[in-house]
C-alpha cells in the first residue's frame, strides 16, 4: 500500500475512533453541566354540545385570549326558543303559586257580602215573626205547633247567616296547604327547566376558561360542526410546563415543590417549581442495562414555570442541575 493511501486510512480510522469516544464519553463528561428538556403545552379542546352551523369564530391561531373571552358560537335559534318557552312556563307556575297563596278577588268576596246582607234580613224577619207568634201563643190565639214553626224559621235564618260568614272567611284564606305546596313544587320544576335550557344555550358559545393561547382553530364561520367535536384548541397558561430528564444517580435530589432554574434560546429563562417526578425510568439508546452504561438511564421531571406566557411549546430548554 502506498504511503499516501496508508495516511488517508489512518486519518479515517482516527476520526472514527474520536467520534466513538465522543459519543461514549461526551454525554458522561457534560452530564453535570445542564439537563436537557423542552417546553410542553397540554392542549384543551373546546366544542359545542349541540350540532349546528358556526355563526361566529372570534379567535385565530396563535392569538392570546383572556378568561371569559368568547371563542366561537353555534347558531342558537332553536335553543333560544326553548329557553323562552321555559321562561314562560316558569312565569305561569309562579302566577299559579301566587294565586294559591291569596284568597279570592274583592269582586268575588263582595258576592258573599251581598248574600250575608240577604241572610241578615231574613233573620230579622224570622226573629220578628217569632216574637209576634210567641206573644199570641201565650195568649192562646196560636197553637203550640205554630210557635215551633216560627222558632225553626228563626234558627234556620241564623244558621244561614253563620254559614255565609264562614264561607267568606274560607274564601280569604287561599288554597289548602297541600295545594300551595304542589304549586310551589311546580315553580321549582319550572326553574330547573329554565336553568337546563339556559345551560344548553351557554354551551353553544363557549368562553375561554383561563388565560391561554389559541393553538389551533379547526372550523371557520359558516361551517357545520358536529356535537362534541373540537372547534378550538387552547393551551392555558397553567398547562404550560417544562419536561427535562435527570440521570439516575441524581434522582434523589429532585422532589415535588423544589425550585429549578432554566435557560433557553431566545428567552431570558427563569425559575420553575417541580410538580411531578416520574416513578419509572427511560433509557437513551443503546438500551444496555449494565453498570457501565447506567448513566444512560434517566427519569422525566416536570416543573411549572413562573413565566409560561414567554415560553413556546416544543422549545428546547437547559436546566441547571441541583447540587
Amino acid at each position: 500500500m502506498r504511503p499516501r493511501v496508508r495516511l488517508v486510512a489512518a486519518v479515517v480510522v482516527a476520526a472514527i475512533v474520536a467520534i466513538v469516544l465522543w459519543l461514549v464519553w461526551g454525554p458522561r463528561r457534560h452530564a453535570g453541566d445542564t439537563l436537557s428538556g423542552y417546553v410542553e403545552g397540554e392542549a384543551l379542546y373546546l366544542s359545542s354540545a349541540t350540532q349546528g352551523q358556526l355563526s361566529d369564530v372570534a379567535v385565530v391561531r396563535g392569538q392570546r385570549v383572556t378568561a371569559g373571552q368568547p371563542l366561537f358560537a353555534v347558531d342558537a335559534g332553536p335553543l333560544v326558543g326553548q329557553r323562552d318557552q321555559a321562561a314562560a312556563a316558569l312565569a305561569a307556575a309562579q302566577a299559579r303559586a301566587e294565586d294559591a297563596r291569596k284568597g279570592q278577588r274583592p269582586a268575588e268576596l263582595s258576592v258573599y257580602d251581598a248574600q250575608a246582607a240577604a241572610a241578615q234580613a231574613q233573620l230579622r224577619d224570622a226573629q220578628a215573626e217569632f216574637n209576634r207568634v210567641s206573644v199570641l201563643a201565650r195568649q192562646g190565639y196560636y197553637p203550640r205547633a205554630r210557635l215551633d214553626q216560627a222558632r225553626a224559621a228563626r234558627d234556620t235564618a241564623a244558621a244561614n247567616v253563620r254559614a255565609i260568614e264562614r264561607e267568606k272567611t274560607v274564601a280569604t284564606l287561599g288554597a289548602r296547604r297541600d295545594a300551595q305546596v304542589a304549586a310551589e313544587a311546580q315553580v321549582e320544576q319550572a326553574k330547573a327547566g329554565l336553568m337546563e335550557a339556559q345551560s344548553r344555550l351557554d354551551q353553544v358559545s363557549p368562553k375561554a376558561p383561563a388565560n391561554a393561547r389559541v393553538q389551533d382553530v379547526f372550523f371557520q364561520k359558516g361551517e357545520w360542526a358536529a356535537p362534541n367535536q373540537p372547534v378550538v384548541a387552547l393551551i392555558p397558561d397553567d398547562r404550560v410546563r417544562l419536561r427535562f430528564f435527570v440521570p439516575e444517580r441524581a434522582m434523589s435530589k429532585y422532589r415535588v415543590g423544589q425550585a429549578v432554574h432554566f435557560t433557553c434560546d431566545g428567552c431570558a429563562g427563569g425559575r420553575a417549581v417541580v410538580n411531578y417526578v416520574s416513578p419509572g425510568p427511560e433509557f437513551t439508546p443503546p438500551v444496555i442495562y449494565s453498570r457501565n452504561t447506567r448513566d444512560r438511564m434517566v427519569f422525566m421531571v416536570e416543573a411549572l414555570p413562573d413565566n409560561p406566557r414567554a415560553l413556546s411549546p416544543g422549545q428546547p430548554i437547559d436546566v441547571e442541575p441541583l447540587k
